[in-house]
Parts: C-alpha cells; structure tokens; sequence
C-alpha cells in the first residue's frame, strides 16, 4: 500500500469505526430501555443491566454492519470527490479499481468480521442473553419482592409485602396467583420469608387466608347446557407456601430460538425435538441468512463505489450523488427483508438469499470497472469544411 491508499484507508477505518460504534450506542440505549425497569424499580444492580444490555450488543453489530460499511464509502468518496482530491488522484493516472481498492479492502474485511459474528458471537451472547432472562424471572424472583411495591413475578404472579425487615422476613403479605387458567387465588398472611427449593424460589407464609374462585359443574339432573357456577373458596391456614418460579413443565424446560443456534443446528436440527415443519422452514431460512449476510457488506461497499467513483464531476454534485446511493440500498434492503420472510416461510426461495447478496454487488462491480460490453453509441462530428449533403 502507498501513501495515497492509506490515507484513504485511514479516513474509511476511522468514519466505519465511529458511525458504527455510534448507531450500535443508539440502538443499545433505545433497546435497553426495557431493562431499565429492573434497575430502578426491581433493585437490580447497576452492573447486572449493564452486562445484560451488553449481550444484546453483538446482534445490534452484526445488522448494522453492512449499512454502516455502504455509508462510510459513499459519504468519504462523495467527499473526496467535491473536494477536488479525486479529480487530482486521477490525473496522476489513478484508475477507478485503484482509487477503490482502501475500500474492497474495508469490505472484505466488514465481510470476515460479519462471519465472526453471524457464526460465534452473536449465539453465543443471544444464549447467554436468554439464560440471564430465565434467571431473573425464575430464579432471581426473591430479589425482585420490594417493600411497599406490586411486584410483577412472570406476568401471572403478584407480590406485595407491606414490610421487609433486615432478616428478609416480609410482613402484611398478599400474593395474586392467576397461574391457573380460570381458578386465580389471593392469599393474604401476616408473615412470611423467601427460600430457595429444587425448583427455585418460594415464598413460606404464616397465618393467612388463601381465598380461590372455583368452578362448580351443574347439579346432575341439570337441563343440558347448563353453565357451571363459580364459588368462592376460603381456607385458613397456619403455613402455606407458594412458588415463585414459574410452576408449568412447559416452561421449566427452555426453548431454544434459531439465534441461539448454530447454522449447523439451524440446517440439521435434532429429530428429537419433534420441531414442527413450519419451525424447520424457519430455521433453514436463518442459516440461510446467517451465511449470506456478511457478503451484503461487500455488495453494499460496491454500490456506495459504483455511485461515487463513476460519472463526470460535477462542482456541486455530491448531493445528487448521496440521494441515488441511499435509495438504491434502501430499495436492496426492502427486497431483502421480503426475501428474508419468504425464505423462512417456503424454503424454495432461500436461493434468493444469495442472488440479493451477490448480484446486485455483481452488477456494481461491472459498472465501475466501465460496462465491458455494454454497447456505446458515438455522435458523429462533420469535418470542419466540409459541405452538408442536401435533400
């Protein structure tokens, strides 16, 4: 590489680096946004939401990576070229491919980093995402039980404790139980304290009343199509417990989704799961686009070339310029995520996946390297003095 390459490369590394690192900042912060809830109002640590957000990071990268890659060679070439420096680089005898090559050599590498996250990082942080996920709503419940607040623990679940003493032992206690569909409880008790059981944790009550709407079938004798009746149920009780986890065989076994997976999994799932086919055609489609997303950044460097390197200069054509790059990718991205739901849906279209990945790249290519065979038409000039033929 000479000088001209790397100060070229140096400003194409340098806008990659902090416009993608900057969008993948924004994503995290609206994103995390969420999880906020935890910090403030469930008592989470400051350092639990930050490696919990921080997990999510890996994905954000992976998505915006080709995007962030089209922006920066557009926009550095845009530039160079309404700042005259292009216009000097070529009349120094540089050609297209030679004035592009800092930026094949930015795509290529966006490519590789894409495999690295597409294929190891991003399951491996999804995976470590869901298990934190599971943890706190199931194992970490004790902890979410604040003094003088409603507690949400599942969504089905509700526990509020008037007091919580220095030991732990909550005081004035009631618990909303709608775990079992159309038989909700509410259990009220003077005291009660946390532990932790095989099936994680549980909440032990003392001296309470646990009041529960039942459903009471027809009397026999009952014209048919008589509606069953509901009857409140109340019961007093010394000690009683209720688990905080979540309680259903369903859930205790976690479902691993297709980002957690690796394309291997994703293309030969395990028959012992009895996936159905739908679920399948899904996870086909992923690994599809697994492996074909990182050579969109390659296609998308291309295009951003295609568009700023080629055409006549124009002193005030840089505008013109940005808009038809921009919306040339954004149309690619729309088809792309219409193929991307198609493939998923009805794996005879994964082969899309691929033909939107590498010939609109294909194309560019060819555009900037002149259109060989594209057929040119010249306007033919009149020698000076000689006479036009008449009609």
């Amino acid at each position: 590489m000479n000088r001209i390459d790397r100060y070229i490369l140096r400003q194409l590394v340098g806008g990659l680096l902090a416009v993608t690192f900057g969008l993948a900042a924004l994503v995290w912060l609206t994103q995390s946004l969420r999880f906020i809830e935890l910090v403030l109002d469930r008592g989470l640590s400051l350092a639990v939401f930050v490696q919990l957000t921080g997990l999510m990071l890996p994905g954000f990268i992976a998505v915006i990576l080709p995007i962030t890659t089209f922006v920066v060679v557009l926009f550095i070439y845009v530039r160079m070229n309404s700042d005259r420096e292009l216009v000097v680089m070529r009349a120094a005898g540089l050609s297209q491919l030679r004035l592009g090559r800092p930026a094949l050599l930015l795509a290529f590498a966006s490519v590789a980093l894409g495999y690295v996250l597409n294929l190891w990082l991003v399951p491996m942080s999804h995976t470590a995402f869901r298990i934190w996920q599971y943890e706190i709503r199931n194992e970490m419940a004790a902890i979410l039980v604040q003094e003088g607040v409603f507690s949400s623990v599942g969504g089905d679940l509700t526990v509020y404790a008037r007091l919580r003493d220095r030991d732990g032992t909550l005081r004035g206690i009631l618990v909303h139980d709608a775990r079992e569909a159309g038989a909700p409880a509410t259990i009220l008790a003077e005291e009660g304290r946390i532990t932790n059981g095989p099936f994680g944790p549980r909440v032990t009550l003392l001296k309470g009343v646990r009041q529960q709407m039942e459903r009471v079938p027809p009397p026999a004798g009952s014209p048919p199509g008589t509606e069953p009746t509901m009857r409140l149920s109340v019961l007093s009780f010394n000690e009683n417990s209720v688990d905080l986890a979540r309680a259903t065989r369903q859930e205790e076994v976690r479902f691993r989704d297709s980002r957690e997976r690796g394309v291997q999994e994703l293309l030969h799932p395990d028959p012992a799961e009895q996936l159905r086919p739908r679920e399948i055609a899904r996870f086909v489609g992923e690994a599809h686009q697994r492996l074909a997303a990182p050579l969109t950044a390659l296609t998308y460097a291309l295009v951003g070339m295609a568009v700023a390197l080629t055409g006549q200069f124009r002193r005030h054509g840089g505008g013109l310029r940005l808009a038809v790059g921009v919306g040339l990718v954004v149309a690619l991205l729309a088809v792309g995520l219409t193929i991307g739901n198609l493939a998923t849906r009805d794996n005879a279209f994964t082969w899309l996946i691929w033909v939107h990945a590498t010939v609109p790249g294909a194309l560019a290519f060819w555009w900037l390297v002149g259109a060989p065979g594209m057929p040119r038409f010249r306007r033919h000039v009149m020698p000076p003095g000689q006479p036009m033929a008449s009609g």
